[in-house]
């Protein structure tokens, strides 16, 4: 497990939510058309012909695919809530399923997050962590670093270092190519505050976080 520092939040005002500011978002320049016609020129290096049916729209497609992926959401600012009565409580949100791109290879992998916090009297809204998630995978990415973005996102939110992460992947990258184990499986934890130092709180964090993958399997 590893720590990172903490950025500075908003405070969250009584009765209405706090909108917080997000960092590290790319802003994409994507060359569709450029994108389009290196498309091309990689089907007919591979000796494909690009003006056979099949192929025809391919390459924008292809380019259409990119900017689509390659473009963060905007609405995805971390939206909190003042609640007096969520003092000290654990709040687990699993289900969080996102699709992003090995950096190393530009394959796909899948991610399956969950995040952990202590609430104390303040909440984040729901949808936030699925947008957030979303949005550090709509890039060439890295799992160690999508889970500490992730837990990052979330600890300057809520303005707190309680806050833990579990990321397990599933990498294309190990099951399609190289040693071609398709059932091999990633898993990354981020944990802050007193889930690194709290050995209960920590176990009930991963038991929560792990009981559906250990259902699946």
């Amino acid at each position: 497990m590893t720590t990172n520092g903490v950025r500075p939040s908003n405070t969250a005002h009584p009765g209405r939510a706090a909108a917080q500011p997000t960092n590290d978002v790319p802003g994409p320049t994507v060359d569709t058309p450029r994108v389009t016609r290196l498309v091309r020129e990689l089907l007919i290096a591979l000796g494909e012909d690009p003006h056979r049916a099949g192929l025809l729209d391919t390459p924008a497609r292809v380019a259409a695919w990119w900017c689509s992926f390659l473009s963060p959401d905007p609405s995805a600012m971390a939206t909190c809530f003042t609640e007096t009565h969520a003092s000290d409580q654990l709040v687990v949100v699993g289900g969080l399923s996102v699709w992003s791109l090995c950096e190393h290879h530009m394959l796909p992998m899948k991610l399956d997050a969950h995040v952990g916090y202590l609430a104390n009297g303040t909440v984040l809204g729901l949808s936030k962590f699925g947008r957030i998630a979303q949005r550090y995978a709509g890039r060439l990415q890295m799992q160690e670093r999508f889970t500490r973005q992730l837990a990052d996102e979330v600890t300057a939110a809520i303005g707190s270092e309680d806050v833990a992460v579990t990321v397990h992947g599933v990498h294309l990258c190990m099951s399609m190519r190289g040693v071609r184990m398709e059932m091999a499986r990633t898993s990354t934890v981020q944990a802050g505050g007193r889930f690194k130092t709290d050995p209960l709180l920590s176990q009930q964090f991963l038991t929560l976080s792990t009981a559906d993958v250990r259902g699946a399997a």
